[in-house]
């Protein structure tokens, strides 16, 4: 193949959220979330690539108010895609009560290549602290450390935070975001009402675009949709992501959803 298979190692920026076009109602970012997320949650998805099945990927929450969350993200490529390009990564991060990143790890095995990512969130002397290990080389690949607010949101924190609020089709929210390497500014903004049908049954949702593409935390062009359901649960049913052409547009939709 002449490109990578984009399934992640990348996908974590599949679950960013974030934009608002000038013109919509800006509400500001609260001291604490305004619905406790589940303390216990599974979301099984189907990663859709080119009209076939490329790969699974499972979203795990856990934690409690009080001592803080736990994220993990597990994904890996199936059928076709993974016989020329086996992806298999883990990404996990720890989040405070209210939702601003911790610290996180990504171990990705894609192809030939192994990379092992760590990031800590230092909210006293607001740094955070990037280092990239080649697993292969068993050499550092790059290692930074950059600005931060006192809050800041990694991408499964920005999500669960955006779940926490009722944002109504029109209205947006602007959240601090960073992957370790950039610290952003990023906005997300509520659009339109619809229906989807899922493997796991039709759902109401809204629908949300996110602009953190185009310079903004990825250079790439690109667009990122998603759509949560319109009850108190707000579970991401799906999510497609856009690309240029040659790699095209990928999307996880839900499969099957556990609670505890």
């Amino acid at each position: 193949m002449s490109h990578r298979v984009p399934l992640p190692g990348s996908l974590p920026f599949l679950i960013a959220i974030l934009c608002t076009p000038l013109g919509s109602q800006q509400i500001g970012l609260p001291e604490s979330p305004a619905l406790v997320p589940p303390p216990g949650e599974r979301l099984h998805y189907a990663v859709e690539w080119k009209l076939i099945t490329a790969g699974r990927a499972t979203l795990g929450w856990s934690g409690e108010a009080s001592n803080g969350w736990q994220t993990t993200l597990h994904i890996e490529s199936t059928g076709l895609v993974s016989k020329l390009f086996k992806v298999q990564d883990d990404y996990k991060s720890t989040l405070a009560a209210n939702l601003c990143a911790t610290g996180s790890q990504m171990i990705a095995s894609e192809g030939t290549r192994r990379r092992d990512t760590r990031i800590v969130y230092d909210r006293d002397t607001r740094k955070a602290h990037y280092l990239e290990r080649d697993l292969v080389k068993n050499a550092v690949a790059l290692e930074k450390e950059i600005d931060i607010p006192a809050c800041v949101y990694d991408i499964i924190g920005a999500l669960y935070h955006l779940r926490t609020l009722s944002l109504e089709p029109g209205q947006s929210v602007q959240l601090p975001l960073s992957d370790g390497k950039k610290s952003v500014n990023a906005r997300i903004e509520a659009q339109t009402r619809e229906e989807i049908k899922t493997p796991a049954g039709a759902r109401k949702t809204i629908r949300y675009e996110a602009f953190v593409f185009s310079n903004v935390l990825y250079q790439r062009p690109g667009r990122v949709l998603i759509w949560l359901t319109d009850d108190r649960k707000r579970v991401p049913v799906q999510i497609r992501v856009r690309l240029q052409f040659h790699i095209g547009t990928i999307t996880l939709l839900l499969e099957k959803e556990e609670h505890s």
